[in-house]
């Protein structure tokens, strides 16, 4: 009976130790009333700065298409500017004695209308916005501006066009009531240093003519120019354009210095003619497209 009863227990014992183990399960929390709104809030939070910085991006997409549209009309309207005034400066150098006032009338309104109608354009385009952004985009029509207005004051009066007259100008041109366009000190001195380019070609063009005076009044104002220019460059924060120019500029005065010297000195033999090959001409050197 003993033995009976203690193979019961060793047979319950292993049955015991092989049946398969239950892991213990943690009873989940109780339910939490507050937390369905507080995932409302967050998802409502979420949704509200997603759609804040979407906004945020299309403001500025809008503002750079709309300022990227405004370069391509500003380049176009330079462009215009730089043409139109190129064809002022072409028809002021057909000047001579004998059609001074005849040429100086037609490039004044030919200036006029530059000035009316294409300056305006980028007045218009410029005016109330910051437009020292757009500098890059109609600096060019600029200076060519800059140089055929001086171009033309010189040759009327014998006087420089200063930059407060040419932006005296363009007042009209702009509404009161907003930020006019200036001309700034940069582009201006720019465009005087190409002016000095023409008065070099005028000056060999005058003194073919036999109006020696004429081509030295020209040689004086550049020289001018050029010595007053070396003293202000050197202070200007963006000047890496004009040293360049000062290069070409002092190659103007050399130019037309050598051009009154050797009228001067040989005058009373001949006046050479423009474009001769004869080696003892004071223009030998100097090219047909310089001229």
């Amino acid at each position: 009976m003993l033995n009976s009863s203690a193979a019961l227990f060793r047979r319950i014992s292993v049955s015991w130790l092989m049946a398969p183990k239950f892991k213990p399960r943690r009873l989940p929390p109780a339910a939490d009333p507050a937390l369905p709104l507080e995932r409302s809030t967050k998802l409502a939070r979420t949704m509200s700065t997603h759609s804040s910085i979407k906004d945020a991006f299309s403001t500025y997409a809008d503002y750079l298409n709309a300022l990227n549209e405004k370069r391509e009309r500003v380049v176009k309207a330079s462009r215009d500017v730089t043409m139109n005034s190129k064809k002022v400066i072409f028809q002021v150098h057909r000047i001579s004695k004998n059609n001074r006032e005849e040429v100086l009338e037609k490039a004044e309104k030919d200036l006029a209308a530059v000035r009316d109608l294409h300056i305006f354009r980028l007045v218009k385009e410029l005016q109330g916005t910051d437009f020292w952004k757009l500098r890059r985009a109609y600096s060019p029509g600029v200076q060519e501006y800059v140089e055929a207005a001086t171009f033309f004051k010189f040759c009327q009066t014998g006087n420089l066009l200063n930059l407060d007259e040419i932006n005296a100008s363009l007042l009209p041109l702009s509404d009161p009531s907003l930020e006019p366009l200036q001309i700034n000190l940069l582009d201006y001195l720019l465009g005087l240093a190409d002016l000095t380019g023409e008065l070099m070609r005028l000056a060999i063009g005058r003194i073919s003519d036999g109006e020696v005076e004429f081509a030295e009044r020209i040689c004086r104002f550049v020289r001018d120019i050029y010595r007053e220019l070396t003293l202000v460059v050197p202070l200007l924060d963006d000047s890496s354009d004009m040293e360049t120019k000062m290069v070409t500029m002092l190659q103007s005065v050399v130019k037309i210095e050598n051009a009154c010297f050797s009228v001067r000195v040989r005058g009373s033999e001949y006046i050479p003619l423009l474009g001769t090959g004869d080696p003892s001409s004071f223009l030998l050197g100097v090219s047909e497209v310089e001229l």
